[in-house]
């Protein structure tokens, strides 16, 4: 019922302005403007016409980031193993960097591979975070902006 009252609407307001000649002078458009905080647009040049693009000409967002980080042998992305010499204690915990107030790590025991993977999530919140198949103790080092709550919107 709504949808034919739309319907009705839209047809006599066109009937109005065909009958009466009373055209709009001018139609007027602008682009929807986009907010900031977004992540940079990261892209490469491409290639020229009739080259086989490299992965440095056609990457692009976080792929190229990785790419460029790779390059001057930085790893963005931090994907190093944690610690696993050692227990984590609640005096000395093994501390886990983080940009974001959580983060998820996989306890494996240590020596590493002495348990099944147990997947434990890290809160800034916490004090510690303890596995509970070997005792562990892990501490989120939260090095980003504490001024936001985290969130990505």
């Amino acid at each position: 019922m709504a949808a034919s009252r739309s319907t009705m609407r839209s047809m006599n307001v066109s009937r109005s302005i065909l009958n009466n000649n009373n055209l709009p002078r001018s139609i007027h458009s602008t682009a929807l403007r986009m907010a900031g905080g977004g992540p940079p647009i990261i892209q490469g040049e491409g290639s020229a016409p009739g080259e086989v693009p490299t992965d440095e000409s056609q990457s692009t967002g976080l792929e190229r980031f990785e790419l460029l980080g790779k390059l001057q042998g930085v790893d963005v992305f931090d994907m190093k193993p944690l610690e696993s010499s050692r227990l984590g204690t609640k005096k000395e915990p093994i501390m886990v960097q983080s940009l974001y107030p959580s983060r998820i790590v996989g306890c494996t025991g240590s020596p590493a591979g002495s348990h099944d993977t147990t997947w434990i999530h890290l809160k800034k919140e916490h004090d510690f975070h303890r596995c509970p198949e070997c005792g562990s103790v892990y501490k989120l080092d939260f090095t980003g902006d504490h001024t936001t709550d985290g969130s990505h919107h």
